[in-house]
């Protein structure tokens, strides 16, 4: 798989470099989202220049993070759930496409379907009904015989057999708060979607970058800053999934195995 290679930035940020295009995942660049705070370092700008296209899973303001978008620059190709376009347009971002579970879009080299996602896809949470609302989505994106999963926010179903078998997923595993709400995996769960999909590799997300300010001292939220990606490992291998875990922390590069064959 020459010129594929991965970045995991934090939170659900992955910086994907394939076909000869850069794509960069619900981009999270920022010391603090909302009344979160980043507890690992920032990515150098770097990091994050020469995007050709961002793919953002759903509204939620650490996905949808309006000041990281500006960081990217208004004219950056952005690419959101069927629905929220025209919300997003009217941010001032002038480069705005939709895509519905199902659909593609090209980008270059690059080939992108919008997949299922079991999660809210309004913007302030799942009880609101006024304000910016869409489908909560995932994504495949491939180039030739190469398959990335970025499954996004979602929790577990049966569907993501469909996406397999895919190179390498890109698996949330927790998010920033002490407990999980409804619509996101858990580490036992991600490895059932590690194994529903075929992956041949997975990168954990969604972990280990944002905290509540009051609770990240706490002994619990610093094991539940560090222990996800490592209880998903465990859980895959527990269940002898056929899935090499690619743990990486958060601001690393991503060590891409070299593939011989996928079945």
């Amino acid at each position: 798989m020459s010129g594929f290679a991965l970045r995991f930035l934090g939170h659900s940020t992955v910086r994907l470099e394939l076909g000869g295009r850069v794509v960069l995942t619900d981009p999270v660049l920022t010391a603090r989202v909302g009344g979160l705070t980043r507890v690992v370092p920032l990515p150098e700008p770097a990091a994050h220049a020469g995007v050709d296209l961002v793919l953002i899973s759903h509204l939620h303001g650490d996905h949808l993070h309006l000041p990281s978008l500006k960081l990217l620059g208004r004219d950056t190709r952005i690419v959101v759930p069927r629905g929220a376009g025209r919300w997003l347009a009217g941010k001032g971002f002038r480069h705005v496409d939709e895509i519905a579970p199902g659909e593609t879009l090209d980008e270059g080299g690059l080939t992108v379907t919008a997949t299922e996602a079991v999660h809210s896809g309004h913007r302030w949470g799942p009880r609101l009904t006024h304000g910016p609302q869409s489908p909560a989505t995932g994504h495949l994106i491939t180039n030739g015989d190469t398959i990335v999963y970025n499954a996004g926010d979602t929790d577990l179903f049966d569907g993501m057999a469909d996406y397999g078998p895919v190179d390498v997923a890109l698996l949330p595993v927790w998010g920033w708060g002490p407990n999980l709400g409804p619509g996101h995996l858990d580490p036992a769960r991600a490895a059932l979607a590690a194994g529903l999909t075929r992956a041949r590799a997975a990168v954990p997300v969604h972990w280990g970058t944002l905290a509540v300010p009051g609770l990240r001292r706490t002994a619990r939220m610093r094991r539940l800053l560090a222990d996800p990606p490592r209880v998903f490992a465990a859980e895959v291998r527990k269940n002898a999934i056929a899935t090499e875990v690619l743990f990486t922390e958060p601001g690393a590069e991503v060590a891409i195995p070299t593939r011989t064959d996928r079945a």
